[in-house]
Order: structure tokens, then sequence, then C-alpha cells
């Protein structure tokens, strides 16, 4: 999965531009600038995702683009988490369990969890492969302000 959110921008009348997604009627963000609504964007994205994980809700699948709108990627470290977060639902496998396989404590199983606490990439991979997940990483070029 990649979490990739269509995103419209428009200009609200005011001086500036308020960002909308289609799949998340509940995030909105905005900018004095078409760049400041894009970055915002992110952040607005990082949070409800960071919201739906910690009321253990499903995440919202994003839709694919229409013309007109703006992809938006989660940051790394959220798209890292929100990959840990469905693998662990997905595979109903305990905090207990997934401490005892990757030989750790159950408190650093719930930090993992949590999308507010940094973990270190290489330990999420872990746990993503002991649930038999791999995450992999993609780079895009982004236009220069």
């Amino acid at each position: 999965m990649e979490f990739i959110y269509p995103a419209k921008i428009e200009d609200d009348g005011a001086g500036f531009f308020l960002v909308t997604f289609r799949d998340i009627p509940y995030g909105a963000t905005d900018g004095k600038s078409i760049d400041e609504a894009l970055a915002e964007a992110v952040d607005c994205l990082d949070e409800v995702i960071a919201g739906c994980i910690t009321d253990g809700l499903d995440l919202p699948i994003p839709s694919s683009q229409e013309a007109g709108e703006y992809p938006i990627r989660l940051s790394a470290q959220m798209a890292a988490k929100a990959a840990l977060y469905i693998a662990f639902k997905k595979t109903s496998i305990t905090k207990s369990e997934l401490a005892r396989q990757l030989n750790t404590d159950p408190r650093e199983i719930r930090r993992m969890l949590d999308p507010k606490h940094p973990t270190k990439l290489p330990r999420i991979e872990e746990a993503l492969a002991v649930m038999g997940f791999r995450l992999g990483v993609s780079m895009m070029e982004v236009a220069a302000a």
C-alpha cells in the first residue's frame, strides 16, 4: 500500500489556499501560498493518520488521483508507523507475542505502535518481517519552490 492521498487546493477568497482530502472528510488545512498549503497538507495528513492509529480505527484507503488534485504523501516516519499498524491489525498477533518474537519487552511494542514515539526504521522492518511483511521506500523529485 502506498500512502498517497489526493488533495484539492482551492483559493478560499480570504488570501489563503484551502486543502481538503476526498478520502478524509475530517482533515483540512490551509496556507498563504500553494507551496505552504502543500507543506501543511503533509502535516495535516500525518496528524489524521496518527489520530486513527491512536484511536484504533481503520486507516482511510487512498483513492486514485483525479484531474486537478495534488498527491500528498505521508511523511516517511508516519508511513512506516502506518504500515506497522496495518500489519499488526491484519495478522491479529498480540503485543506480547510480537515482543517475544523480537526478543524484547512488550513496552517496546507499545512504543513502536505509538504514532508519536520515534522508532528507528530497522526496528520497524524487523517487526514487519516477523508478521510477514516488508517495507518499501520510494523517492520522488519535487519541484523547486
